[in-house]
């Protein structure tokens, strides 16, 4: 049946700010549902807070509202578009769901005669209703862990008492595990049941019998009206029960599992999913499977949604699962879609892998001072990375290297724990660095029978680990001289980088690279097809490895290279890898708009990124996709293979920026500003000597590299001082101290934690005004694209404090200073591109904080707030295709555009709330009002001093 032919106008519902739990995988979800709804020729109506996403840009749907996620907002649009036939809220997480079922049961969607597609309402209240969930399992014979609900305290306890310990709890429609505890002693129960009740919308909880040991799979199934059922991806967790699959080491497809019980999984996914309701769309089952012979496998829970792990399963295969679900939810069945990928079979078909991909999440538990690192139920990551290789030992490599947290790899890298009490304890209780700990407890020598028992790892992957400790030790009794080829490739096979192997063979780096490139042991590219290269695919998304040569029948070496190189002008945009505090979603909105824009150029563009959750890492993005680490010797390969004219850095954040001086040294272009500007502004001794040649204020400051240094400095400059280490992103490190016991501690530890850093101390202006500004230059001109008054006094991080556009209460002569500050700097950097600049402003002098010649986090802010492509505008300038005065910029904003942060401390117990230097929300919303008066700005303007932390 083609689509439905009645639905001509729909409105989407985005998912609101990033929390831990919720994160842009649904931005990358409705993306691409709206680009899949336009293609039908349907009016797409979409709200959504987030300021910072590809999703909202104005040519992503036909009306874009960037308003709150309220029901009062979705009556403001169904008035102002009665024509909307039909509303999708599977693409938005949890949140959007939450809001169509508050419309819903306000009677909205019937009042409007809009009908809900993708999903069953009645779907959505069993599976997140957990006792009618266990019921329906119960009657349609899908075995559960034994559990009760309970909606008090009273009825909590005398579960417990009859199921005995350990115990899981899990609350009722909630995110990311949110109110879900593992507990192993009575003594922790009360407390946690009393949490689980309290975050539950019902306040109602289930407990479950703890399966300890259990090994946990999901299952990515599409379904359509006409009830074919696919099952797009098979999804291993590396940590058994008890860990949040967000915060699990990953693998698809399945490792461990026999084919008879993935059949048995297979066919009770199935039938769950046609057992909870008559909807068309995808949906997420997770299952349990004992760690014995016998392979019993029971239900966990089912969402009938585009889910977190969708995103996952479509990078991971190559299949666009929130596009065809679009398609779906319009009448459409899957025999009558094409596959996006080979473009001539049907969407009908489950993607088959000849490869191993491996997701790693990220956290950030140093912004949570005080915070329990331990993982579990509930999930506490920002991001995650993804590898892709031949084998499971290539492909987490590759996923270790993309974490950008100073590791090369796995091991051989002189960073492994060696402490023994340490390193069983971290076993024990999982810690976000499992995944080199289980390493470095095999080179200590723990057998795997102990690991094994300690952390209920499955033995295939222990025994993977121990291959690698192995071929490690073997390789150490080499030197790079007399290392044979047949090794050194198995290395690379196996995912070593040339770092490490340099490592163990006690080298340069370039030594192994060279002796590479003398054995013939190069990279070699393969498609990401869906298929296992059964049928010809059509889209460039590229992974790379290493081949053994195979002879062509005249004898000839011959290693096969699915990427070919066009002899079209190419440009290679780095992305942001993954998503952290300080580097979000809004750096991959700009890597978008400058693959966009520099294909509007006439380039080929290459995108390099190893984040799944995003749009960057879309296979239609870019012309061509390398899904790879941002880490050097990955991009040079890719460099050297492609030839481009130049590397864009600066829209991808501190991950691309860092890899600046690197492409200098080997010869690459940088296009835009050039390293020594991006490096004179990142080192704070001489940006602040530039700032005294050119006139310009800044606060007293000095450099110090010891405590000595900091300790002497102080006598001079007075407290507070403002403490802040170079090249850093996100305030990382930084703080406000107030005496010399206080300096001290926090200088000896962050010499620690960044050895050879250049300190920063400058006098903290108490009570100044924060603002920033963003501006476009290309060497002879300068055009400010936004100022931004900070709501928050200085002192707090600019990514934490609530920015005002235009600003509020600066006069004419401030910001005059504003303006002049901004064009002398952008042009003594020699900026070409992008360039933010932080000011505070004490007794009308306007004072300089620092300069980025770079992307910022608050240029789609202002792009959505003035509805201008600036992005867009900026790469131009970069491409050296355009100069400012080509532009006519007009910028329209009635009233006020404020940014606002949002936290997810939530997920964090007894964490400082506080607000200081270093940054600590996770998301931000954009909040139109017309003037001042405004209630919204009230309430900010009146509580803006209350988190400020020193």
């Amino acid at each position: 049946m083609p689509k439905n032919p009645k639905l001509k106008s729909i409105l989407i519902i985005g998912s609101g700010p990033i929390v831990i739990g919720q994160a842009c995988e649904f931005d990358y979800s409705g993306t691409q549902a709206l680009r899949s709804l336009r293609e039908d020729g349907i009016e797409t109506i979409l709200i959504n807070s987030n300021p910072a996403t590809i999703m909202t840009d104005p040519t992503m749907a036909d009306h874009v509202y960037l308003l709150p996620l309220t029901t009062k907002s979705i009556v403001q649009i169904l008035k102002e578009h009665p024509q909307i036939d039909a509303v999708l809220p599977t693409m938005g997480g949890q949140t959007a769901l939450n809001l169509c079922i508050e419309a819903d049961e306000k009677g909205i969607w019937k009042d409007f005669d809009v009908e809900i597609i993708g999903v069953d309402i009645d779907a959505i209240n069993i599976t997140e209703d957990r006792e009618k969930f266990r019921e329906l399992m119960l009657k349609i014979g899908i075995p559960m862990a034994p559990q009760a609900t309970a909606t008090s305290f009273l009825k909590g306890k005398e579960i417990a008492q009859e199921f005995g310990f350990p115990l899981i709890i899990r609350a009722s429609f909630t995110l990311g595990g949110a109110g879900a505890s593992f507990v192993y002693k009575e003594e922790d129960f009360d407390e946690l049941l009393r949490r689980g009740l309290e975050i539950s919308p019902i306040h109602e909880v289930m407990i479950d019998k703890a399966l300890i040991g259990w090994k946990e799979y999901e299952l990515e199934l599409l379904r359509d009206s006409n009830d074919n059922v696919v099952i797009i991806c098979s999804i291993e967790n590396m940590d058994p029960i008890g860990i949040h699959t967000g915060d699990s080491i990953t693998v698809a497809p399945a490792m461990t599992l026999s084919d008879r019980t993935y059949q048995k999984m297979r066919d009770m996914a199935i039938h769950m999913m046609r057992s909870i309701g008559d909807f068309a769309g995808g949906c997420n089952v997770q299952f349990a499977v004992s760690p014995d012979e016998k392979e019993d496998i029971i239900a966990i829970e089912i969402n009938p949604r585009v889910s977190r792990s969708s995103a996952l399963a479509s990078k991971a295969t190559g299949y666009p699962i929130a596009k065809i679900a679009a398609k779906l939810a319009l009448g459409y069945h899957l025999d009558e879609l094409n596959n996006q990928i080979t473009k001539s079979t049907s969407a009908l078909f489950e993607p088959t892998l000849d490869y191993v991909i491996v997701k790693i999440p990220r956290w950030n538990f140093d912004k949570f001072e005080g915070s329990d690192r331990t993982l579990g139920l509930q999930m506490k990551s920002v991001g995650e990375v993804m590898g892709i290789g031949r084998s499971f030992q290539e492909a987490l490599h590759k996923a270790t290297q993309s974490l950008e947290i100073k590791r090369n790899g796995l091991g051989a890298d002189g960073k492994e724990n060696t402490n023994y009490e340490q390193v069983i304890e971290k076993l024990t209780y999982a810690s976000w660095d499992r995944v080199f700990i289980i390493y470095d407890a095999i080179r200590m020598g723990i057998p795997l029978s102990r690991i094994h028992e300690i952390t209920k790892i499955d033995m295939w992957f222990l025994k993977q680990y121990e291959e690698l400790h192995f071929l490690n030790n073997e390789i150490s009794t080499f030197t790079i001289d007399s290392i044979n080829r047949e090794l050194l490739l198995e290395a690379k096979q196996k995912g070593y980088g040339d770092r490490q192997i340099a490592h163990m063979l006690k080298c340069l780096e370039s030594q192994v690279y060279n002796k590479r490139e003398e054995l013939g042991i190069n990279r070699v590219y393969k498609l990401v097809d869906t298929c296992a290269a059964e049928f010809e695919a059509k889209t460039p998304y590229y992974y790379s490895t290493f081949e053994g040569e195979m002879e062509t029948a005249g004898g000839t070496p011959f290693s096969h290279n699915d990427s070919v190189v066009s002899d079209k002008k190419k440009v290679i945009v780095l992305g942001s890898g993954p998503n952290r505090i300080g580097q979000g979603i809004e750096f991959d909105y700009c890597c978008v708009h400058g693959v966009l824009a520099a294909a509007e150029a006439g380039y080929e563009t290459i995108m390099i990124n190893c984040n799944p959750e995003t749009v960057s890492t879309d296979f239609d993005t870019a012309d061509k996709l390398y899904f790879e680490p941002v880490f050097w010797e990955h991009i040079y390969d890719i460099i050297k293979h492609e030839k481009p004219e130049g590397v864009i850095v600066q829209l991808g954040g501190q991950t691309a920026l860092k890899l600046a001086e690197k492409l200098t040294k080997y010869g690459i272009k940088i296009l835009g500003t050039s390293f020594e500007a991006l490096d004179l502004a990142e080192d704070r001794g001489l940006f602040s000597n530039l700032l005294k040649e050119n006139d310009i204020p800044y606060p007293k400051f000095d450099i110090a590299t010891t405590a000595d240094e900091a300790a002497a400095i102080a006598d001079v400059l007075d407290f507070p001082i403002l403490v802040r280490p170079s090249y850093v992103l996100g305030g990382q490190g930084m703080k406000i101290v107030i005496n010399k016991e206080e300096l001290e501690k926090h200088v000896v530890d962050l010499l620690g934690r960044m050895p050879g850093n250049q300190l920063l101390l400058d006098h903290y202006l108490d009570g100044a005004i924060e603002a920033e500004a963003d501006a476009i230059c290309d060497g002879e001109d300068v055009y400010i694209i936004g100022i931004m008054e900070h709501i928050e006094p200085c002192g707090v991080h600019s990514g934490d404090s609530n920015s005002l556009l235009p600003p509020f209460n600066l006069g004419e002569l401030v910001m005059q200073q504003i303006k002049d500050h901004t064009k002398k700097i952008a042009l003594a950097l020699n900026t070409v591109g992008l360039i933010n600049i932080q000011f505070a402003i004490k007794d009308d002098v306007v004072y300089i904080i620092e300069a980025n010649p770079r992307a910022s986090r608050t240029v789609p802010f202002i792009a959505k707030a003035y509805g201008e492509p600036y992005v867009n505008y900026a790469t131009k300038i970069m491409l050296g295709d355009k100069k400012v005065k080509d532009f006519d910029f007009q910028p329209k904003l009635d009233g006020f555009a404020i940014k606002q942060p949002v936290f997810s401390f939530d997920k964090f117990h007894n964490v400082n709330k506080r607000l200081g230097p270093e940054m600590k929300s996770t998301g931000e919303s954009i909040l139109f009002i017309d003037s001042l008066k405004d209630d919204a700005f009230y309430e900010l303007y009146a509580r803006r001093k209350m988190y400020l932390s020193k």
